[in-house]
């Protein structure tokens, strides 16, 4: 999702003179393109436990195949938009049931270091993506963008054929049915084994998402970075991330994965916080921003792991939901975040004041997490 994302945004100039359009319905591309993401993780999540992992895998990342070649053959702006909305689901395929896949194969520890490891590397697709999707769009015009999606879904494609075997050795129908689908959400949301790291991680990495709305505005209209700078800059939250998965590889050998959580939030909520000196002790520029912003990009690095494993570990034939809603909440969380800095007129109060609360959140949720570690020894479904 985010590669899609990334690859895509350098080409948006582009598509305003391509359609004789405006800089608001282009971005409302990317808004289809989210809300596409966000729904059908819901969607494809329990499909995966009805059916299995790989026909949902092979059938979204299909959808996601084709929605490419039509946005980059697109002739009108509204064609790309629902193109593009169709492609946000075929997406959410790749975080759904990927998650699901490693429950189905590892727990504990083991499900920690692997959840760092597919970490690792989806940091590196969109620090470079954009540099990609520039080259393209200048080199060979917007549609060569759209071209180059549609050939890396065809190469996903093929992995699920060639490479993924089915996981999901319990397959139930059942588990499909609408009502079914329900009650399942329901009771995910209510069992404290979920909701606690659950909430860790959705307040702790869906500021990722309400950063993405608001650092725009602080660093270009009020630090006055040029967008091309901006866009390098950003290489800087990619870059904290990508150190902290390293980090957190060398201490998942030594350490166990739950005994980082807690830390690496305080440690997070710490960094957050310094964003308050910002006009106070110190002047907004890009250090005093982003120094803040790789604190915390380093540190979820070391709380994604654990959490993630803990929230899917006690329930291993619903592993396709509880990994759709997982992923929802850190978007919902993400969306309340942006919504929230909206009603700020300056962004930088905005993210003095979104960023350090959402991260609080995060640390209660550890806390809470934590407790139900000790009173509770992990059980099976």
């Amino acid at each position: 999702a985010s590669v899609s994302m990334a690859l895509y945004t350098p080409a948006m100039p582009a598509l305003i003179a391509a359609f004789g359009t405006t800089m608001a319905m282009v971005k409302w591309s990317l808004t289809a393109y989210f809300a596409g993401f966000a729904l059908a993780q819901l969607v494809c999540g329990p499909l995966s436990d009805a059916f299995g992992r790989r026909p949902v895998a092979f059938g979204f990342l299909a959808l996601y195949t084709v929605s490419g070649a039509v946005a980059g053959l697109a002739g009108t702006v509204e064609i790309l938009i629902g193109a593009r909305l169709v492609q946000g689901v075929g997406a959410a395929v790749g975080v759904a049931v990927s998650r699901a896949v490693v429950r189905d194969l590892f727990t504990g520890q083991e499900s920690a270091k692997v959840m760092n490891s597919i970490g690792i590397v989806l940091a590196v697709g969109p620090a470079v993506a954009p540099t990609i999707g520039g080259l393209l769009s200048e080199a060979f015009g917007w549609r060569a963008v759209f071209l180059a999606m549609t050939v890396f879904g065809a190469g996903a494609l093929a992995a699920v054929f060639l490479a993924l075997p089915e996981t999901n050795r319990s397959p139930n129908r059942e588990l499909a049915r609408p009502g079914r689908v329900l009650a399942t959400y329901r009771r995910l949301i209510v069992d404290r084994r979920f909701l606690a790291p659950a909430l860790s991680i959705a307040f702790s990495v869906g500021p990722v998402y309400s950063l993405g709305t608001m650092l725009p505005f602080v660093l270009i209209d009020r630090v006055g970075l040029t967008p091309t700078a901006f866009g390098l800059g950003m290489l800087a939250q990619t870059g904290s991330f990508f150190v902290g998965g390293l980090v957190a590889r060398r201490l998942l050998a030594v350490v166990a994965a739950d005994r980082l959580v807690l830390p690496a939030l305080i440690f997070s909520f710490a960094g957050a916080s310094a964003t308050l000196a910002i006009g106070v002790l110190w002047p907004a520029t890009y250090i005093s921003v982003m120094i803040p912003v790789g604190v915390f990009a380093f540190s979820m690095a070391l709380v994604i792991p654990a959490s993630t494993t803990a929230a899917m570990a006690p329930f291993p034939t619903i592993a396709g939901s509880a990994s759709a809603l997982l992923g929802f909440l850190q978007m919902g969380a993400g969306f309340l975040g942006g919504l929230a800095a909206t009603t700020f007129a300056d962004p930088i109060t905005g993210l003095k004041t979104v960023f350090p609360t959402m991260l609080a959140v995060s640390v209660a949720a550890g806390v809470w997490q934590r407790r139900i570690l000790a009173a509770t020894r992990p059980a099976a479904e």
